[in-house]
């Protein structure tokens, strides 16, 4: 029963290890392809939307039609210097030139986002938690979780190659993954 319950323990450990490893294999093709394109292509000039998946957009157009909400909650997210941040690594694929260094590259951006909104809770968590009549672990709270469903959403929805406007390598032309080599 102990080496069982020992196996099951590991088994869990191993698991965003094993989770990693797929993403890379499911990943790479596009990769690939981004940097095939990038030896052949220039770098647009820099642009961002604030917090993709129109976060940004859609919290400016609730603080535009509701003076209460911008009052209280500000005209944009908080945070969204995170989210430039984050689009400024987008944007040029972390300037990597191989396959598997974009995508450490765009796992370590996008760790860095979920990272930076988290601290920003931290940071300002005893201010806000007057602003919103709310205790400062509420603050720390809801910006971990945030921080959780961005990191996500930007692992699930910037991958390269996908046509998407806030894709890994977004300062590059499209590429597709029908154009990958087999390997770096």
């Amino acid at each position: 029963m102990r080496a069982l319950r020992l196996a099951v323990v590991l088994a869990c450990c191993a698991l965003p290890a094993a989770g990693q490893d797929l993403m890379r294999s499911v990943e790479m093709p596009a990769h690939r392809a981004l940097v095939k394109s990038i030896r052949d292509a220039a770098l647009s000039p820099f642009e961002t939307d604030g917090c993709s998946g129109g976060l940004s957009t859609s919290w400016r157009l609730v603080a535009e039609t509701f003076p209460k909400f911008s009052l209280l909650y500000e005209a944009h997210p908080p945070w969204e210097y995170c989210c430039v941040t984050h689009d400024r690594a987008y944007h040029n694929a972390g300037g990597a030139l191989q396959a598997k260094a974009s995508f450490d590259a765009r796992l370590a951006a996008d760790d860095a986002l979920r990272t930076c909104v988290k601290t920003h809770g931290e940071t300002y968590a005893d201010e806000y938690a007057e602003r919103y009549d709310m205790s400062p672990d509420q603050i720390r709270s809801v910006h971990s979780i945030t921080s959780e469903a961005m990191f996500m959403a930007v692992r699930f929805g910037g991958g390269p190659c996908s046509g998407l406007p806030w894709r890994w390598g977004f300062g590059y032309p499209g590429c597709s993954v029908f154009d990958a080599p087999a390997r770096d």
